[in-house]
Order: structure tokens, then sequence, then C-alpha cells
């Protein structure tokens, strides 16, 4: 089970004023819904009540909407599924996906929780979707842990600016 291993999900109260989004594909309509129902679970456990919800047309749209997003939120939770098929269309799209959503964690600064369901048939995603005989809530987690990562950047604070060191000339 990919599961086994992880902490106990726990959700601390996001601070006074935290903004967060969630943008979440389109496709596979049942999964996505219980993506989407349990990052929003997660988000009302830590006192955030209106994230901003965000539909795409798929996976691959993640990381450009992600980045739109992440210029003016405080996380940033990234939800989708893609299922194998019998191309090579499932390794471009979750490399794409997966290395954009990396790129706007990085390049913003900002915590983007990794929602996205990388599975080899239906019966796979949706035992992770959080819905009813679900054996996982990845919705729930990838909110959990964008809104954890939140918490602790801000109790680190803002880098301090690199030294300037005089060039010599």
């Amino acid at each position: 089970m990919s599961g086994h291993g992880a902490p106990a999900p726990q959700i601390t109260p996001a601070r006074p004023g935290t903004r967060v989004a969630i943008v979440a594909a389109s496709w596979h309509e049942e999964v996505m819904d219980g993506l989407v129902s349990g990052a929003l679970r997660a988000c009302a456990e830590a006192g955030i009540e209106r994230p901003r919800l965000v539909r795409v047309p798929g996976s691959f749209e993640l990381p450009l909407v992600a980045d739109r997003l992440a210029r003016d939120h405080d996380a940033v939770i990234a939800l989708g599924v893609v299922i194998r098929g019998g191309t090579p269309h499932f390794e471009y799209v979750c490399a794409a996906a997966t290395d954009g959503l990396s790129r706007v964690a990085l390049d913003h600064g900002v915590p983007v929780g990794f929602g996205l369901l990388t599975c080899d048939d239906d019966d796979q995603a949706r035992d992770r979707a959080g819905l009813a005989g679900s054996h996982e809530d990845k919705g729930h987690e990838a909110a959990a842990a964008a809104l954890a990562t939140a918490g602790l950047l801000a109790e680190l604070g803002d880098p301090a600016p690199a030294e300037e060191v005089p060039v010599a000339g």
C-alpha cells in the first residue's frame, strides 16, 4: 500500500489571514470530487472557511494555474488524476505536472500540496480519493501538507537577503 509509513494526519490551526487556493483537474469526476472534498475538509479543520477553488481541464494544466495562484496565496493545493493507458501519454503528463508543480513551489516560495494521483487503473484512483470505502484520502493529505508547510514557513520568517560582496575593480 502506498500510504505505508505515512505520519498520522495532523491539522494545526492556520494563522489568521492565511490564503489558500485549490486547483483541481476536471477529468475523472468521481475521483476528483473525492479529492476536492478531502482538501476542503482539511481546510475547514484548519479554520480556513473559504479557500479559493479553481477547476482546470486536466492535470497538465495544474502547474500553470498553480503558478498564477501562488502569486497571492499562502498555499496552493493541486489535485488531479492520471490513469495509465496504452500510450506514453501517461508518463508525459505525470512528468510535466510533477515538474511544473515543483517549480511553482520553488519559484514562489509557496507550498504546493501535491494531490496528483498517478494510477494504473480506476480502482487504484478510487482507493486513494477519500471516497466511501477508500483506503486513503490524498486530497486531505495534500491539503494538510500544504497547510503545515505554510505554517512552518511563516514561523521561519522571510529569509535574510544575501550579503552583497564588493566587486574589485
